[in-house]
């Protein structure tokens, strides 16, 4: 099942009723928009995951 959100369109008024849970707190997606805590440079991250391909 596909569902298109358009932009400033909540999720809970496409979903047909009763999906969501009512009176739980929802998680806030937006604080952890970017985080990434990386230990290595991203490039070479990737250089070794191509080379284990081959």
């Amino acid at each position: 099942m596909v569902f298109i959100l358009k932009k400033g369109q909540r999720l809970d008024e496409i979903l047909p009723q009763g999906s969501l849970p009512k009176g739980k707190k929802r998680l806030n997606a937006k604080k952890y928009v970017g985080m990434l805590n990386l230990k290595e440079d991203p490039l070479e991250i990737q250089k070794r995951i191509r080379d284990e391909w081959e």
